[in-house]
């Protein structure tokens, strides 16, 4: 007896919603990844991955204690962020995504940009963290803002060591005073 297998096309993946903007009125940098990943969703905060290097990266550019403020709590760095002028922020509000690469997001929404002029008066500039947010890089170009690819700071990313990503994040912050 021959049992006729078939292939069962795969379960489509969840639709999945971003998280809330980090913005303040003194905002002249925002800083967007594409969309957050697995731990971010679940713990409701930007970067929440232990091996995602943004707060790490701030913290040696801002001459900061990495242990110390990586350690604290999600509120404290956002605020210690905030407080420097540097936005965050996702260019997509919704994705269909399994797992947490970029290259699996599927069926994205962008977020709506035209907020930021009336909650970031003082604006300057846009810069992606990394290549899928860079594909949206039309968002701040059609704001009138100056746009830049960082380089991610991702663990997937392991062709950039650490201090060259330091170095690249901090020649766009000097530009824009956030020094």
């Amino acid at each position: 007896m021959v049992t006729k297998v078939t292939k069962r096309a795969p379960p489509s993946a969840a639709r999945l919603h971003g998280l809330p903007p980090l913005l303040s009125g003194d905002t002249r940098l925002l800083v967007l990844g594409s969309f957050p990943g697995a731990a971010s969703l679940a713990a409701r905060q930007y970067y929440a991955h232990p091996r995602n290097q943004f707060w790490p990266i701030l913290a040696a550019i801002w001459h900061g204690n990495a242990d110390g403020i990586c350690a604290s709590s999600y509120e404290k760095r956002s605020n210690w962020m905030l407080a420097h002028g540097l936005g965050l922020w996702d260019v997509y509000r919704a994705c269909e995504r399994e797992g947490s690469l970029d290259s699996s997001i599927r069926n994205p929404q962008l977020n709506d940009f035209g907020v930021l002029r009336r909650r970031c008066p003082l604006l300057q500039a846009v810069a992606h963290n990394g290549g899928e947010s860079f594909r949206q890089a039309h968002v701040g170009e059609a704001l009138g803002l100056p746009v830049y690819r960082l380089p991610s700071t991702s663990p997937a990313n392991a062709s950039w060591r650490f201090d060259a990503k330091v170095a690249a994040w901090r020649e766009v912050f000097a530009r824009h005073g956030l020094l």
